[in-house]
Parts: C-alpha cells; sequence; structure tokens
C-alpha cells in the first residue's frame, strides 16, 4: 500500500550523486521525484568542487565534499549510500554512527564480514536501515510471487533459470574494470545472480540444500577502449542446484556476457500450471521482464500482462524500461515502512542473510 503523503517530508542526503552521471544520477535521482513525501536536500561528492558542480546540476541545495559533512546535517533524514562496493563500509558506519536511517546500495559490504559487521552496527545503534535488493519491488516479480502464492501453479514442483549477466563477458567497458577483481566485491556472483536469486528466493523459498560450480573460463578479456588484455578473476560461470525449503527442486545458471539465444529464462513449473519469465538480461532488479503462463486446461503459455494495481507510482507510467523504475518502487516500500513502522521493505539483517547464501554458493563451489 502507498504510504500517506501527509507525513513530513523525508529529507534525503545522496552520497555518490555526480554531475558526470551514474547511477545515483540515472536512478535515485528520478526515482526519488517520482515518490510523494521525499525531499533530496544533500549530496556528496569526492571533492568540493565536483559537489559543487552537481549540487548547480541538480539543484540541491546543499553540497558536500566529504560524506562526513553530509551525514552531521540535521536537515538530513535518510542517508544513501550510491558509490562501489569497496567505499561502502566506511560510508556506512559514518552514516549509522551519526545515527541516521541509511540505505545501501546492494551489496551491503565486500564479503560476509563486512555486512555482519554493518547490521550488528546498526542494530546496536537501533538505527532503520535499508539495502537496494530493488528486484523485490519491481512490480513484475512482485505479480509473481501473488501468483505462487494464489496457488496458480498448484504446488510448486521444480524451478529453472538461465540468464546472462552482460558484463563479465569476452570485453570490459571504461570503468569496469572493478568488477573483475575479486577482491572489490562487486561480480557477477554479488551483483546480477544476488539480486536475481534474491528475487527468486522472495517468490518461491529459501534453499533447504545445494550444491554449486563455478569457473572462471575467460581469465583474459579485452579493454574496449585499449584493447589490452585484462586479468578477470572472479566467476564467470556460475550454476547452482538443490532443493527449496518446499521441496521444489531448483536449478539456476549464471552465465558472463550475452547469449545470442537466451538472456533471461525462468520457468516455475507446478502441479497445475506453469510460470515463465524472460527478459533481455540476468539484471532482474531492473524489473523489464514479461511473465507469461499456463494452467489447467491451457495447452500453450500466454501473456499475463502485470495488473495495474501493482504500478503505484503515476510519475512513472508508461517508463517501465528505465533504470530509475523499480528503483522507485523500492523508495516507496521504505517510505511506508518509515511512516507506518512496518518491516517490509529489505535491511540491513536481510542482506546478511542474503550474503550468507552467497557465501554458503561459495564454499560449495569451492569443494
Amino acid at each position: 500500500m502507498p504510504a500517506s503523503t501527509s507525513a513530513a517530508p523525508i529529507g534525503v542526503g545522496v552520497i555518490g550523486l555526480s554531475a558526470s552521471g551514474g547511477w545515483a544520477a540515472r536512478a535515485h535521482l528520478p526515482a526519488l521525484a517520482a515518490v510523494p513525501g521525499y525531499e533530496l536536500r544533500a549530496l556528496s561528492a569526492s571533492t568540493p568542487r565536483s559537489a559543487r558542480a552537481a549540487g548547480e546540476k541538480y539543484g540541491v541545495p546543499l553540497a558536500f565534499g566529504s560524506a562526513g559533512e553530509l551525514v552531521r546535517r540535521d536537515e538530513v533524514d535518510l542517508v544513501v549510500v550510491s558509490v562501489k562496493v569497496p567505499d561502502h563500509r566506511e560510508l556506512v558506519l559514518a552514516a549509522l554512527e551519526a545515527g541516521k536511517t541509511v540505505l545501501s546500495e546492494w551489496p551491503l559490504g565486500n564479503g560476509l564480514a563486512q555486512t555482519e559487521e554493518l547490521a550488528a552496527v546498526a542494530e546496536a545503534r537501533g538505527v532503520r536501515t535499508f539495502v537496494g535488493l530493488q528486484a523485490r519491488s519491481a512490480p513484475p516479480v512482485r505479480y509473481v510471487r501473488d501468483l505462487i502464492a494464489d496457488g496458480y501453479v498448484g504446488e510448486v514442483l521444480s524451478t529453472s533459470l538461465i540468464a546472462s549477466g552482460r558484463r563479465w563477458g569476452a570485453e570490459v567497458e571504461p570503468g569496469g574494470g572493478y568488477l573483475l577483481d575479486r577482491g572489490n566485491g562487486a561480480s557477477l556472483l554479488t551483483i546480477p545472480f544476488g539480486h536475481t536469486v534474491d528475487a527468486v528466493t522472495m517468490a518461491l523459498g529459501e534453499f533447504a540444500d545445494l550444491d554449486a560450480t563455478m569457473a572462471t573460463r575467460r581469465p583474459r578479456v579485452r579493454d574496449t577502449v585499449t584493447g589490452e588484455s585484462v586479468r578477470m578473476d572472479v566467476p564467470d560461470q556460475i550454476a547452482v542446484g538443490g532443493v527449496l525449503e518446499s521441496g521444489a527442486v531448483a536449478s539456476i545458471h549464471f552465465r558472463g556476457g550475452l547469449s545470442r539465444a537466451t538472456n533471461f529464462h525462468w520457468e516455475i513449473n507446478g502441479t497445475a500450471g506453469d510460470l515463465l519469465i524472460t527478459g533481455a538480461s540476468g539484471h532482474l532488479q531492473f524489473g523489464q521482464v514479461t511473465v507469461h503462463g499456463a494452467r489447467g486446461a491451457d495447452t500453450a503459455l500466454a501473456e499475463l500482462p502485470v495488473p495495474a494495481a501493482y504500478a503505484t507510482l503515476p510519475a512513472l507510467a508508461g517508463r517501465t524500461t528505465e533504470d530509475a523504475y523499480t528503483v522507485a518502487h523500492a523508495y516507496e516500500q521504505i517510505r511506508a515502512d518509515l511512516v507506518a513502522g512496518t518491516h517490509h521493505a529489505p535491511d540491513f539483517a536481510h542482506a546478511v542473510r542474503r550474503h550468507r547464501l552467497l557465501d554458503r554458493i561459495e564454499r560449495a563451489a569451492a569443494f
């Protein structure tokens, strides 16, 4: 349910909003503008000069050259951390120590240990937290969850998913080099697989048992600008198979790059029907997928348009392909939680559960 618009606006400060673009500018900025009840009041960038440029470009009244200045401002109620993964810990800790509500991009920490640390600090300080696992806020994903819960396929027997990561293929684009280094915590496993498996488990339940295989089949990739060969030491092949807590058998295969055949294909097969969710890449957090289904006497799959009730933001009507679309629905859920005191949006404790699953997969693949 949408949050009441009568509550006081939530003052937002974004760490990582740059005049030169980037994810915060493409997704968070228009998402905040589309959701009633937020005011973007502050930003911080890597230098005072870049902060001033961003403040002028986006009309943000408070622009700081350091995150420390931003988190100490009384005007800021919610701190949004939208920077590369290796910088999350320091910035999130600063916001928590200032007593601010925090929304951090996913993955929360660079590995399980950092994530557990951040969640423990937040709990000890009694601070509300949120993590950017926005695939579960995407209207098509919520629709699939509800179809399953309402018995559309009957008892779920199995689920099979094959997807492409777009990146982590034969080439690396400008600015993408840090994604190839295992030490940075931003990989095929943590980003597209992590977002997608979170949505899968939301719809179908957690893994009771699993096995996994991971491999780096392209240890060298080509830089699209310089033409040079660049080292990649993160897996570009991830295959997970197991049994969910419901007893359903599950298999998930992610591969780097793009395929000429299938780039997102998720089947859910049950005793009474089948669902198929398709898309252009394995980044389910963008929510750009189509749902098909068939049940009972149906002989062929047919598209199941997402009911209008799932798209609750009029400002984003017709804008389903924009990066802001799913992020805005996540912000709507976050505001509802803050206004009503509920806990529906994923928080740092949820991030720990998801990081533990990824750690479990890595350990299973190591044997």
